[in-house]
């Protein structure tokens, strides 16, 4: 209880600033949550997929593999679907290998929409935190200004340690932002990575065997 009396008094006497901080921090939050649980879900269903594609790429049983992209709304389904529509009609590496990027160009915005806020948000938290503690400290001398000259060194002190509170807070919440950032940068980056490669092993057997009719 101690705890939450100190920070309810902490964040009372930060002023007004410290409420769009925590409205940055919500939103930021909010996004991260997203974020993480749509990155993990588009991870695992890549993963299940390419499990149960391998068998069949291995045999060059291409129909099924079809059937399988067909099903599934994941983004390796997505990229492999291009691979195989242009197999179709063309049997040349590069024509396939062109439509594949296509489709992974069209992939990852979607895995790396919305992640970059957060570090927005965690330089927006930073400078509102700092914006508060001026202005704060403008009051600070404006009052002091007029005190009773015995009383201006304890009243300014006292005015500059609640000043200081947004700029605090806003790097309490500035740093954790950076820090969920860069998880999701990093979740991101192996995902797209994961595709990649995928896609390298799909090329060289699309392109290795012949379709024989089955794609």
């Amino acid at each position: 209880m101690d705890y939450y009396n100190t920070f309810v008094g902490f964040f009372q006497s930060g002023g007004f600033f410290m409420y769009p901080i925590v409205l940055v921090l919500a939103l930021g939050l909010a996004i991260a949550v997203e974020r993480y649980i749509y990155l993990s879900a588009a991870s695992s269903s890549n993963n299940r997929l390419w499990k149960k594609m391998a068998p069949h790429l291995a045999k060059g049983d291409y129909l099924r593999v079809a059937m399988l992209t067909e099903k599934s709304r994941s983004a390796i389904s997505h990229i492999f679907s291009y691979g195989l529509n242009r197999a179709k009609t063309s049997r040349r590496r590069d024509d396939v290998e062109i439509a594949m990027e296509e489709g992974l160009m069209e992939t990852v915005p979607n895995l790396e929409k919305r992640t970059a806020y957060l570090a927005t948000f965690a330089n927006i938290a930073t400078l509102l935190g700092l914006l508060g503690t001026i202005i704060g400290l403008i009051k600070a001398f404006t009052a002091v200004a007029s005190a009773n000259p015995t009383e201006k060194a304890d009243m300014l002190s006292a005015s500059i340690s609640v000043a200081m509170n947004t700029t605090a807070f806003g790097l309490m919440v500035a740093i954790p932002l950076l820090l969920i950032y860069a998880v999701l940068q990093t979740k991101t980056t192996q995902l797209i990575d994961s595709l990649e490669m995928a896609s390298v092993k799909f090329l060289n057997s699309i392109t290795e065997r012949p379709l024989e009719g089955k794609a």
